[in-house]
């Protein structure tokens, strides 16, 4: 999913409306589109929100994005959903410490609302897509398991 160079120059398409401040990042950073994208659509960070989109509850943990992306430390998944973060496309969500299972993740991550407005304005990240594909895969007891488990409120 890397941008061709002749494409880097090219502007995202982005709401006039000022919409696409929904889910900025934290302090009173503007969602910046054109980082987003940046970001969003180097291959291993393309793969990680690929399957964010596409699992059954929007909501993976760390441990069900390293099932999905072998190649990839839970550690290097972890950076990559900071630097995602950072942008304004990603965001944590955790469960207090007294609602959490003891030896399961209590840490998921999500699209943010400016996050998919972008994407469905520029084509990208299609969730009927992603859905499918993350259905096709075949998954051990224990990720099925976390798959479904509750998620924190939002």
């Amino acid at each position: 999913m890397r941008m061709a160079p002749e494409d880097r120059d090219m502007k995202p398409e982005i709401d006039e409306s000022g919409g696409s401040d929904a889910g900025a990042p934290s302090g009173s950073e503007e969602f910046d589109a054109w980082r987003a994208l940046q970001k969003a659509t180097d291959k291993k960070r393309a793969d990680i929100l690929a399957d964010i989109v596409g699992h059954p509850e929007g909501m993976p943990s760390v441990e069900e994005l390293a099932y999905l992306n072998p190649a990839l430390s839970d550690d290097a998944i972890r950076r990559h959903l900071h630097e995602l973060m950072d942008v304004g496309v990603v965001t944590e969500r955790a469960f207090e410490p007294g609602e959490r299972l003891r030896d399961y993740p209590y840490k998921f991550y999500e699209l943010t609302d400016a996050a998919r407005e972008l994407f469905d304005q520029n084509g990208l990240f299609p969730e009927d897509a992603w859905q499918r594909q993350y259905h096709a895969v075949e998954k051990t007891p224990r990720i099925r398991e976390i798959e479904t488990m509750p998620r924190p409120d939002a």
